[in-house]
């Protein structure tokens, strides 16, 4: 089958490859090899350089990579055939299921990718694509030797509920699975806790709650106690609901299932409220966070304009990425300066905040701030002379540079008498990360659950399911896991930012040469 160029489409075909692909040829073999010596439109299978960094053993799996003609090149997801030979399959329950019966095309065809960019040039190479996710015809697991668990690792992120709903009530209504555990309290939940028997009258109602009824935690990861436990239990579908962290735990349980054997998938749901997660779109729970974050935007503009020389000041989420205070301050357009952790900014001196604060009063008598909770955080190490302190997942602990910087600009114009201010420090974090997802976030939270149990119970594993321009994909969690996403300061959203809060860049802070000649 010869790979077929579509350009005005974001599904793109490329040669259909066996479930269990032949061994890679050698790095030096394939440069020898010359386009012409092939048959047109074949695309061979090439190992990656690229090993999964989190693996101990000396057999960990390489990513699956494909190339193809006009640059393409397929970053594949394992399959279960990969390691386990002769493995059969069977028609898909879905073909009798009377729900879908009407829809044409349901199926995806195992040829279908999706390109990592859509916008490129028009003589440059077709780049990056990941598998499309969705029901295949032909499934590697029977609905009643299905034994499937989920778990909750992390912090908690509107939409995680639903989540659960949905790949419970996706395994039972389209594929007849009526074996599903809940792993109670995160990866320590395999080996210290009970499980929870989970069927779709347990979890009907609990889209419409915050937070996750199977609980969580962050560490407890203990690599052979948690595969034992899986492997004790009989459990052969492991969903994995977490951010960066979890999913690089999630890697290495798949690496582990793999060595051992195992007829077992994992797969991934990414959480992050921050967005940081690199390759999607975006992260659910992220609409509902930007939405809630309005009320506390809106909540310091209104005690900021009540009074004379009013500032509000709002703390949102975003340890390593800003993209909740970006949205929400572009979402707002109450906002006045936005203080993130990708940009960093000064406090004194010419083109500082301090002096912008006091120009911003002397003009409008009123101003809104909104910083990231990473934002400033090495002006306030430096400052308080702190030791780095990390947490059970080992993330940084970062202070609390709202109170911080709070206090700082009272200090600031309370000195000498410069000028009386009347600050308000609104911090919503908790807030926003225990409601119940929205009506966006729920619709993306179901396409995710149903996407990754039609990969599981068609053999995928070692994947996370993600959305990538607008389209569904199965994506290596070494993709996702080798860095975190984070707003570009040189793109045109923040360049939107500036525009629209007239605040300085704080790109050029002065030296102290400079101040003193000033």
């Amino acid at each position: 089958m010869d790979v077929v160029c579509n350009g005005g489409s974001n599904s793109v075909a490329f040669s259909k490859l066996p479930a269990s692909a032949s061994p890679a040829p050698a790095a030096s073999d394939h440069k020898n090899q010359s386009s012409s010596s092939l048959p047109n439109g074949v695309i061979n299978q090439v190992s990656s350089k690229k090993k999964l960094s989190m693996g101990s053993t000396n057999d960990t799996p390489q990513p699956k990579i494909v190339h193809g003609e006009l640059g393409y090149v397929l970053e594949d997801v394992p399959h279960l055939t990969d390691y386990i030979p002769n493995l059969p399959n069977y028609t898909n329950p879905l073909q009798d299921n009377p729900a879908y019966a009407a829809v044409r095309q349901y199926f995806v065809d195992d040829d279908d990718t999706v390109p990592l960019k859509v916008v490129v040039h028009a003589n440059g190479p077709r780049g990056i694509h990941f598998r499309r996710a969705g029901p295949r015809q032909k499934v590697y697991f029977q609905s009643d030797e299905v034994n499937a668990c989920i778990v909750t690792c992390g912090g908690l992120c509107p939409g995680l509920n639903t989540v659960i709903r949905e790949i419970v009530c996706g395994l039972n209504y389209m594929y007849g699975v009526k074996s599903v555990l809940g792993i109670d309290g995160g990866y320590r939940g395999f080996y210290s806790r009970n499980t929870i028997s989970l069927t779709p009258k347990v979890v009907n109602d609990i889209h419409k709650r915050g937070g996750t009824i199977l609980g969580t935690s962050r560490g407890g990861y203990e690599l052979k106690k948690i595969v034992d436990s899986i492997q004790d239990r009989g459990i052969n579908q492991v969903y994995i609901i977490g951010g960066d962290g979890t999913q690089k735990g999630a890697a290495v349980i798949y690496e582990e299932v793999r060595r051992r054997g195992l007829k077992a998938t994992v797969v991934g749901v990414p959480k992050t409220i921050d967005n940081d997660i690199p390759v999607i779109d975006r992260s659910f729970g992220f609409d509902t966070a930007v939405e809630e974050a309005q009320r506390a935007i809106n909540a310091a503009h209104v005690e900021a304009t009540s009074i004379e020389n009013g500032i509000g000041l709002v703390k949102l989420m975003g340890r390593n990425s800003g993209f909740i205070a970006m949205h929400a301050t572009l979402a707002s357009r109450d906002v006045d300066c936005c203080l993130i952790p990708e940009s960093p900014f000064y406090l004194e001196g010419p083109g500082g905040l301090y002096e912008y604060i006091e120009k911003r009063l002397k003009e409008q008598g009123h101003m809104v701030i909104v910083i990231a909770e990473g934002a400033g955080q090495e002006i306030l190490s430096q400052r308080l002379q702190s030791i780095d302190q990390k947490d059970a997942s080992g993330n940084k602990v970062f202070h609390d540079v709202g109170l911080w910087i709070s206090q700082s600009i009272k200090d600031y114009f309370g000195k000498e008498q410069r000028m009386a201010i009347n600050l308000k420090y609104i911090d919503p974090t908790y807030m926003i990360r225990a409601i119940p997802s929205n009506a966006a976030d729920n619709v993306q939270c179901t396409l995710l659950a149903q996407c990754a149990v039609h990969g599981a119970m068609a053999g995928y594993t070692g994947h996370t399911v993600g959305l990538v321009n607008t389209r569904h994909c199965y994506i290596p969690f070494n993709r996702i896991i080798e860095k975190q996403n984070q707003v570009v300061i040189t793109d045109r959203m923040w360049a939107r930012l500036l525009s629209s809060t007239n605040q300085p860049s704080f790109l050029e802070k002065p030296s102290k040469d400079a101040e003193k000649e000033g």
